[in-house]
């Protein structure tokens, strides 16, 4: 016999889990209760938010579900946010939830929540668990809800009464991952597609993606004469250095390669839905008829025809469409490689660091370094805000799963992601870049990064102000500025509080010597990078509005 805590424990190690996130609570006791025993990590956070966010990570980097568990009421409330980014995102994750007896439902008990009102619009099924008999079928269910199709967040509620009472059900729970692959008249249409065209291009987006198929497809491309672009914040899918990489579609475009898909006569979409962020609100593509041929490839039914209208629709994760293509081969020599070579071209010159305006010296002094300095399997993280575009510009992804970052546009993303991505990857150097609004929002988990003894490095970019949002007042409300000026703490003497190592540098001369300080200390890490909050962008400077 075992308690219901024990069996949600078992069923998580069935999963594989090799750790989970939380903030603990009373209400999931016998949870935590059989975790002491188990063979999994149990990460202490400091607030459900960023528990959440690892989480998710977590699953971003290995496409199982990342796993956080929360206490009810404003535990589960804090812990939304990164179930948002989850939603957005297609990650699998599962949000396990103490909850009330079941017993005393409906009576506004101490912290109680309607959890299927709650994140109904946020999650893909939310559920609560009345029956402890009932756990392992319910973890189960919630493991592969997570993983098909497009993965999402799934959020079980955990009744005391739930937790405590004893079962003889078998515990044992079985995950298998569900792939759908195309037909093989889906890929020779596309085949023939591929071949009519002059002027095609391939945009990689979305989840269900792995190291292998990363590589599968570029072979692929390589074959059929294709250029590349990565979706927006889903740059690890295509290496940068090769010469078929094109650029990345999201904010901040290369107005070159903004021409090039306006101009396209066949779009293959593999594994992303093209939404608001990567079509520049819908301006690149007519919908639902997109104005040209359109191969979409998504491992989702329901998502194919949503917003465009595809010529050929291939229902079929990103991982097993690319297996698939792999013995796909052109009957027809492509001469597309000029235009190809052209077009890379355009890539390296767009993101060129001397581009930067004057007053952003600083940040394009730390990029110059880091371009040279961080080891290419290193994984860069960040939140939200202007100073994420010095990354998804000028720095080079050339690897799988070297990229952690919020498609939903989330700030305070990039430490607690951080923190998850160096836990999973300890070999890796984990470098993560959040603004000095951004860092806090989730600044408490540099805590849980010193606990754990989490070496990340985080990097806080720290102009004075809401700098997004300020760009856009000066552009919609000229010399009205309104609430976007911020005050903050010496970052540095923070993390030196914490027992970390903490530096501040006042110009892009002092980064070098200061990161390498911190690779050398071994401890979790923030440098403070004062910039001039001239600098909204790397090209955008505050004094051209007045």
């Amino acid at each position: 016999m075992k308690n219901g805590g024990q069996l949600v424990v078992d069923a998580l190690s069935c999963f594989g889990t090799e750790r989970v996130f939380c903030v603990p609570g009373e209400s999931y006791l016998p949870v935590l209760d059989a975790l002491h025993d188990a063979d999994i990590r149990t990460v202490v956070c400091r607030q459900e938010g960023g528990a959440a966010m690892m989480a998710e990570a977590t699953g971003k980097l290995s496409g199982k579900p990342g796993i956080c568990l929360v206490t009810r009421g404003p535990g589960a409330s804090n812990a939304s946010a990164g179930i948002h980014i989850a939603d957005q995102d297609a990650t699998p994750m599962i949000l396990l939830i103490g909850q009330i007896s079941t017993s005393r439902r409906h009576r506004e008990m101490f912290q109680e929540v309607d959890y299927q009102q709650f994140f109904g619009g946020m999650a893909k099924w939310v559920a609560e668990i009345d029956n402890t008999d009932r756990i392992p079928e319910m973890m189960s269910r919630a493991w592969h809800v997570a993983t098909s199709g497009r993965p999402g967040p799934v959020v079980l509620a955990l009744p005391e009464d739930t937790l405590q009472l004893q079962s003889d059900v078998e515990s044992r729970v079985v995950v298998k991952q569900t792939e759908t692959y195309p037909g093989l008249g889906q890929l020779d249409q596309m085949r023939v597609l591929l071949e009519q065209s002059e002027r095609p291009l391939a945009i990689v987006g979305g989840s269900r993606w792995s190291a292998a198929a990363s590589t599968q497809f570029t072979r692929f491309a390589e074959r059929f004469g294709l250029p590349v672009a990565c979706s927006f914040r889903r740059q690890m899918l295509f290496d940068h250095s090769h010469p078929n990489y094109v650029g990345d579609v999201g904010l901040g475009i290369n107005p070159a390669l903004k021409d090039t898909i306006k101009n396209t006569d066949l779009l293959l979409l593999v594994g992303g839905r093209f939404s608001e962020i990567p079509s520049q609100d819908f301006d690149l593509l007519n919908v639902p008829n997109p104005g040209c041929k359109m191969v979409h490839v998504y491992p989702d039914a329901s998502e194919l025809g949503k917003l465009y209208v595809p010529t050929v629709a291939i229902n079929a994760s990103a991982t097993a469409f690319c297996e698939a293509v792999e013995n796909l081969k052109p009957k027809l020599d492509h001469k597309r490689q000029s235009t190809i070579d052209s077009s890379h071209q355009n890539y390296k010159e767009w993101s060129s660091l001397e581009h930067a305006i004057p007053t952003a010296e600083t940040m394009k002094q730390v990029m110059q370094h880091l371009i040279h300095a961080l080891p290419p399997d290193s994984i860069v993280c960040n939140g939200a805000g202007n100073y994420a575009s010095w990354v998804h510009r000028f720095y080079s992804f050339t690897r799988y799963g070297t990229q952690l970052a919020p498609t939903s546009g989330s700030m305070g993303y990039g430490l607690p992601a951080a923190v998850a991505g160096k836990l999973a990857c300890p070999e890796k150097t984990v470098v993560a870049f959040a603004g000095d609004v951004c860092f806090q929002m989730t600044m408490q988990e540099f805590g849980t990064a010193v606990e754990f003894g989490v070496a990340v490095i985080l990097l806080v970019v720290d102009n004075g102000m809401f700098g997004t949002i300020r760009m856009h007042q000066e552009q919609n409300f000229p010399g009205r500025v309104s609430a976007t000026d911020l005050i903050s703490p010496d970052f540095a003497a923070l993390a030196a509080c914490y027992g970390a190592f903490g530096a501040t540098v006042e110009n892009g001369k002092e980064f070098p010597d200061a990161f390498a300080r911190a690779i050398e200390s071994k401890l979790p890490s923030l440098i403070h990078i004062k910039t001039d909050p001239d600098a909204l962008t790397p090209t955008l400077s505050l004094s051209s509005f007045q």
